[in-house]
């Protein structure tokens, strides 16, 4: 399969979740967690999704492993519409469709040694013959001792449970696999362990990957193609050295400026002004402009802008995209 083929197609997306208030719990406003996101996810490469704590990454994410249900638009993965599927239908496709969860804690269960937790994926789908060889295997392939099949949780560091919840979303022989920001918890020697195995693992297996982090330093490590969201939109998309070396919506912009350099004068800063708006009242038009740098009145708060493509290929949502990168400081005035 080329690589260029698209896996998974995600059309207007959308999820809000109802907010209820007083004692009979009515419903006052919606959360609008994701909104009309677009996005392909091509066989064999890794998509990276970046933004702020709150902007819908892990919720686009739940939302294309059917975690969540939808509240519009469709998401097909394998050229098979899967917006509706019932959880019976879906139970095969779990095979297909693994997670690497956040927390090497709280994501293994304390109770089960680690030959149950691996093996875990094989029992609930009725595949346990030969289990206890797979997981030892496993064990094997993502850096652990297969004699650790029957040690628990609590026995090993958190680079070490990170890998066991590696292999757990190995078992079952996926083809994507949305890691949800698996190494921020971790030390960075031990970040640069684990992305290092991923990336060891995506070239053996011919595994997808969608990498949600909102550390950008990491997502330019393993990221094939990034997605920029801003409450819950994505407002840039394109292959990320293009998007490292010339971003075009000033948000992604003030993300880049915020990484720390290692020049003399750390490079110029975007400081953006106000706080994230709220998702249960976002703003009208672009949701970014009260914060935007390139606003201008009359327009930025008046037309939604639609995504554009560039000629380079880079997908931007603003009516005013940055046309040179780094800007100079008169262009980083309000």
């Amino acid at each position: 399969m080329s690589a260029a083929e698209p896996l998974v197609e995600i059309r207007h997306l959308v999820k809000r979740f109802p907010v209820k208030q007083g004692v009979f719990a009515r419903t006052a406003g919606e959360v609008h967690a994701v909104e009309d996101v677009n996005l392909t996810i091509r066989r064999g490469e890794t998509l990276g999704i970046v933004g702020e704590s709150g902007c819908g990454k892990s919720t686009t994410a739940r939302l294309i492993l059917r975690l969540l249900d939808p509240t519009s638009g469709t998401i097909t993965f394998d050229g098979r519409d899967i917006t509706k599927l019932s959880q019976r239908e879906l139970r095969p496709l779990r095979r297909e469709m693994q997670m690497i969860f956040q927390d090497p804690y709280s994501s293994l269960n304390p109770r089960k040694t680690i030959g149950q937790i691996i093996g875990g994926p094989f029992a609930i789908h009725n595949m346990k013959q030969g289990a206890k060889t797979r997981v030892k295997e496993l064990l094997e392939v993502v850096g652990l001792n297969p004699e650790h099949y029957n040690r628990y949780p609590h026995e090993f560091s958190g680079g070490q449970r990170q890998r066991i919840g590696v292999a757990r979303a190995l078992a079952l022989n996926p083809r994507m696999i949305v890691c949800d920001e698996p190494v921020s918890a971790l030390d960075v020697s031990i970040q640069a362990q684990i992305l290092n195995l991923l990336r060891r693992l995506q070239s053996d297996f011919n595994l997808t990957y969608v990498f949600i982090s909102h550390d950008l330093s990491v997502i330019r490590q393993i990221a094939d193609r990034v997605a920029v969201m801003y409450i819950g939109r994505v407002v840039e998309l394109g292959d990320a050295e293009a998007i490292y070396s010339h971003p075009r919506h000033p948000y992604t912009a003030a993300l880049l400026s915020a990484v720390p350099k290692a020049s003399a004068d750390g490079g110029r800063r975007i400081v953006l002004g106000g706080d994230v708006p709220s998702p249960v009242d976002p703003p009208p038009a672009c949701v970014f402009h009260p914060r935007c740098i390139r606003f201008k009145s009359g327009h930025c708060d008046v037309e939604e802008p639609a995504m554009t493509v560039r000629g380079d290929g880079q997908q931007v949502a603003c009516h005013y995209p940055l046309e040179r990168w780094p800007m100079t400081a008169e262009e980083m005035r309000r």
